[in-house]
Protein backbone atom coordinates (compact mmCIF):
# COMPACT_ATOMS: atom_id res chain seq x y z
CA UNK A 1 0.00 0.00 0.00
CA UNK A 2 1.28 3.71 -0.74
CA UNK A 3 1.61 6.46 2.19
CA UNK A 4 2.19 9.89 1.96
CA UNK A 5 4.14 9.73 5.74
CA UNK A 6 4.94 7.05 7.99
CA UNK A 7 5.53 7.88 11.66
CA UNK A 8 8.60 5.85 13.90
CA UNK A 9 8.06 6.39 17.45
CA UNK A 10 7.60 4.56 20.60
CA UNK A 11 5.40 6.83 22.25
CA UNK A 12 2.55 5.05 20.64
CA UNK A 13 -0.15 7.68 22.17
CA UNK A 14 2.05 10.88 20.33
CA UNK A 15 2.57 8.24 17.15
CA UNK A 16 -1.23 7.56 17.20
CA UNK A 17 -2.39 11.48 17.49
CA UNK A 18 -0.11 12.30 14.91
CA UNK A 19 -0.98 9.96 12.25
CA UNK A 20 -4.42 10.59 12.93
CA UNK A 21 -4.37 14.49 12.94
CA UNK A 22 -2.13 14.07 9.59
CA UNK A 23 -5.04 11.67 8.15
CA UNK A 24 -7.87 14.01 8.98
CA UNK A 25 -6.13 16.52 6.78
CA UNK A 26 -5.52 14.19 3.62
CA UNK A 27 -1.89 13.36 4.41
CA UNK A 28 -1.79 9.19 4.60
CA UNK A 29 0.11 7.98 7.36
CA UNK A 30 1.10 5.16 8.63
CA UNK A 31 2.65 4.39 12.02
CA UNK A 32 4.84 1.57 13.82
CA UNK A 33 6.31 1.69 17.04
CA UNK A 34 10.17 0.55 16.05
CA UNK A 35 13.03 -0.62 14.22
CA UNK A 36 12.05 -4.15 13.45
CA UNK A 37 8.06 -2.98 12.42
CA UNK A 38 9.79 -0.34 10.30
CA UNK A 39 11.67 -2.78 8.20
CA UNK A 40 8.20 -5.34 8.33
CA UNK A 41 6.40 -1.87 6.95
CA UNK A 42 8.66 -1.67 3.63
CA UNK A 43 8.25 -5.45 3.25
CA UNK A 44 4.96 -4.65 1.21
CA UNK A 45 4.43 -0.80 1.67
CA UNK A 46 5.90 2.65 0.54
CA UNK A 47 6.21 6.00 1.85
CA UNK A 48 6.97 9.29 0.60
CA UNK A 49 8.86 10.74 3.84
CA UNK A 50 9.59 9.06 7.50
CA UNK A 51 8.63 10.93 10.89
CA UNK A 52 11.64 9.13 12.77
CA UNK A 53 12.05 9.62 16.28
CA UNK A 54 15.99 9.35 17.63
CA UNK A 55 14.73 7.60 20.66
CA UNK A 56 13.34 3.64 19.72
CA UNK A 57 13.44 1.76 22.99
CA UNK A 58 16.32 -0.37 22.35
CA UNK A 59 17.16 0.96 19.18
CA UNK A 60 18.61 4.25 17.65
CA UNK A 61 16.61 6.57 14.73
CA UNK A 62 20.32 7.12 14.30
CA UNK A 63 21.06 3.76 13.30
CA UNK A 64 17.95 2.94 11.23
CA UNK A 65 18.63 6.04 9.49
CA UNK A 66 21.48 4.69 8.26
CA UNK A 67 20.50 1.12 7.62
CA UNK A 68 17.32 3.09 5.04
CA UNK A 69 19.63 5.03 4.04
CA UNK A 70 21.68 2.17 2.12
CA UNK A 71 18.41 0.95 0.39
CA UNK A 72 16.45 4.72 -0.07
CA UNK A 73 16.66 8.33 -0.28
CA UNK A 74 13.10 8.48 1.42
CA UNK A 75 12.88 12.56 2.78
CA UNK A 76 13.20 12.04 6.26
CA UNK A 77 12.13 14.21 9.08
CA UNK A 78 13.90 13.12 12.56
CA UNK A 79 11.76 14.06 16.13
CA UNK A 80 13.09 13.83 19.76
CA UNK A 81 12.82 15.30 22.92
CA UNK A 82 16.40 15.94 23.40
CA UNK A 83 17.72 19.52 22.53
CA UNK A 84 21.38 18.35 21.79
CA UNK A 85 23.29 20.63 19.16
CA UNK A 86 25.20 17.11 18.96
CA UNK A 87 22.02 15.47 17.62
CA UNK A 88 20.99 18.12 15.01
CA UNK A 89 24.27 17.83 13.13
CA UNK A 90 24.41 14.27 13.77
CA UNK A 91 20.80 13.76 12.02
CA UNK A 92 21.56 16.22 9.11
CA UNK A 93 24.89 14.29 8.55
CA UNK A 94 23.70 11.26 7.82
CA UNK A 95 20.72 12.43 5.78
CA UNK A 96 17.78 13.82 7.88
CA UNK A 97 15.90 16.56 6.30
CA UNK A 98 15.34 18.10 9.06
CA UNK A 99 14.72 17.70 12.89
CA UNK A 100 11.98 18.45 14.80
CA UNK A 101 11.75 19.23 19.07
CA UNK A 102 8.95 17.58 20.87
CA UNK A 103 6.51 18.81 21.94
CA UNK A 104 5.44 20.24 18.88
CA UNK A 105 2.76 21.67 17.14
CA UNK A 106 1.00 19.17 14.70
CA UNK A 107 -0.23 21.89 12.72
CA UNK A 108 3.61 23.22 11.93
CA UNK A 109 4.23 19.54 12.09
CA UNK A 110 1.88 19.06 9.06
CA UNK A 111 2.96 21.64 6.96
CA UNK A 112 6.50 20.46 7.26
CA UNK A 113 5.74 17.44 6.05
CA UNK A 114 3.56 19.31 2.92
CA UNK A 115 6.44 21.08 2.01
CA UNK A 116 9.04 17.69 1.72
CA UNK A 117 5.56 15.89 -0.02
CA UNK A 118 5.33 18.64 -2.76
CA UNK A 119 8.84 18.70 -3.44
CA UNK A 120 8.99 14.82 -3.21
CA UNK A 121 5.87 14.41 -5.58
CA UNK A 122 7.76 16.87 -8.01
CA UNK A 123 10.88 15.35 -8.06
CA UNK A 124 9.45 11.88 -8.36
CA UNK A 125 7.17 13.11 -11.47
CA UNK A 126 11.00 14.42 -13.10
CA UNK A 127 13.27 11.21 -12.25
CA UNK A 128 14.94 9.14 -9.62
CA UNK A 129 17.99 9.06 -8.97
CA UNK A 130 19.97 7.57 -5.99
CA UNK A 131 23.98 8.43 -7.08
CA UNK A 132 24.34 5.40 -8.92
CA UNK A 133 21.77 5.30 -11.02
CA UNK A 134 19.68 8.01 -12.54
CA UNK A 135 16.11 7.38 -14.58
CA UNK A 136 14.63 10.22 -16.05
CA UNK A 137 11.09 9.48 -16.68
CA UNK A 138 9.97 12.55 -18.75
CA UNK A 139 13.02 12.30 -21.06
CA UNK A 140 12.98 8.20 -20.91
CA UNK A 141 16.30 8.06 -20.49
CA UNK A 142 18.48 5.71 -17.95
CA UNK A 143 22.17 6.90 -16.89
CA UNK A 144 24.39 4.57 -14.86
CA UNK A 145 27.41 6.03 -13.22
CA UNK A 146 26.94 8.83 -15.23
CA UNK A 147 26.81 7.41 -18.45
CA UNK A 148 23.87 6.55 -20.69
CA UNK A 149 22.39 3.58 -20.34
CA UNK A 150 20.09 1.73 -23.65
CA UNK A 151 16.73 0.18 -22.75
CA UNK A 152 14.26 -0.27 -25.16
CA UNK A 153 10.95 1.50 -24.59
CA UNK A 154 9.32 -1.23 -23.17
CA UNK A 155 11.86 -2.25 -20.51
CA UNK A 156 12.11 1.45 -19.99
CA UNK A 157 8.25 1.26 -18.71
CA UNK A 158 8.82 -1.53 -16.93
CA UNK A 159 11.65 -0.26 -14.88
CA UNK A 160 9.87 3.00 -14.57
CA UNK A 161 6.75 1.28 -12.88
CA UNK A 162 8.91 -0.98 -10.27
CA UNK A 163 10.88 2.30 -9.21
CA UNK A 164 7.19 4.10 -8.96
CA UNK A 165 6.20 1.24 -6.49
CA UNK A 166 9.59 1.22 -4.59
CA UNK A 167 9.61 -1.18 -1.55
CA UNK A 168 6.68 -2.65 -3.04
CA UNK A 169 6.20 -6.52 -4.48
CA UNK A 170 4.41 -5.96 -7.77
CA UNK A 171 2.97 -9.13 -8.61
CA UNK A 172 3.17 -10.27 -12.19
CA UNK A 173 -0.38 -10.04 -12.93
CA UNK A 174 -0.17 -6.30 -12.00
CA UNK A 175 2.90 -6.16 -14.47
CA UNK A 176 1.27 -7.79 -17.57
CA UNK A 177 -2.13 -5.71 -16.82
CA UNK A 178 0.11 -2.22 -16.44
CA UNK A 179 2.79 -3.03 -18.81
CA UNK A 180 1.51 -5.23 -21.76
CA UNK A 181 -2.00 -4.45 -20.97
CA UNK A 182 -2.50 -8.09 -21.50
CA UNK A 183 -3.84 -10.57 -18.95
CA UNK A 184 -2.55 -13.66 -20.27
CA UNK A 185 1.28 -11.94 -21.03
CA UNK A 186 3.53 -15.20 -20.16
CA UNK A 187 6.16 -15.75 -17.23
CA UNK A 188 8.89 -16.17 -19.83
CA UNK A 189 7.98 -12.79 -21.40
CA UNK A 190 8.65 -11.20 -18.20
CA UNK A 191 11.56 -12.73 -17.07
CA UNK A 192 13.61 -12.20 -20.22
CA UNK A 193 12.74 -8.75 -19.87
CA UNK A 194 13.53 -8.43 -16.49
CA UNK A 195 17.13 -10.18 -17.16
CA UNK A 196 18.14 -7.52 -19.82
CA UNK A 197 16.86 -4.35 -17.45
CA UNK A 198 19.24 -6.09 -15.09
CA UNK A 199 22.04 -6.52 -17.50
CA UNK A 200 22.21 -3.11 -18.25
CA UNK A 201 21.69 -1.20 -13.93
CA UNK A 202 22.93 -3.87 -11.61
CA UNK A 203 26.54 -4.24 -10.68
CA UNK A 204 26.18 -8.54 -10.40
CA UNK A 205 22.84 -8.91 -12.63
CA UNK A 206 23.27 -12.49 -11.01
CA UNK A 207 23.19 -10.77 -7.26
CA UNK A 208 20.68 -7.93 -8.13
CA UNK A 209 20.51 -5.01 -5.67
CA UNK A 210 17.99 -3.04 -7.28
CA UNK A 211 15.48 -5.06 -8.85
CA UNK A 212 14.38 -7.98 -6.17
CA UNK A 213 12.82 -11.73 -7.37
CA UNK A 214 9.95 -12.39 -5.16
CA UNK A 215 9.65 -16.20 -5.24
CA UNK A 216 6.01 -16.84 -6.49
CA UNK A 217 4.74 -13.48 -6.17
CA UNK A 218 6.55 -10.79 -8.39
CA UNK A 219 9.60 -8.36 -7.91
CA UNK A 220 10.23 -5.64 -5.80
CA UNK A 221 12.61 -2.46 -6.64
CA UNK A 222 14.64 -1.87 -3.69
CA UNK A 223 17.35 0.67 -4.74
CA UNK A 224 20.83 -0.58 -4.79
CA UNK A 225 23.58 -0.14 -2.54
CA UNK A 226 25.82 3.28 -2.78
Amino acid sequence: MKYDCLVIDDEKLLADSTAEYFNLFGVKTAVVYDASQCRKFFEGNTAKVLLLDINLGDSSGFDLCQELREKTEIPILFISARSSDDDKIIALNIGGDDYVQKPYSLGVLLAKVKVVLKRFGQNTDREYSDGRLTVDFRGKQVFVEGNPAKLTPLEFKLLSYLIQNQNRTVLKQELFEKIWEDKFTGDGTLNVHIRKIREVIEREPGKPEYIVTVWGDGYRFSGGKQ
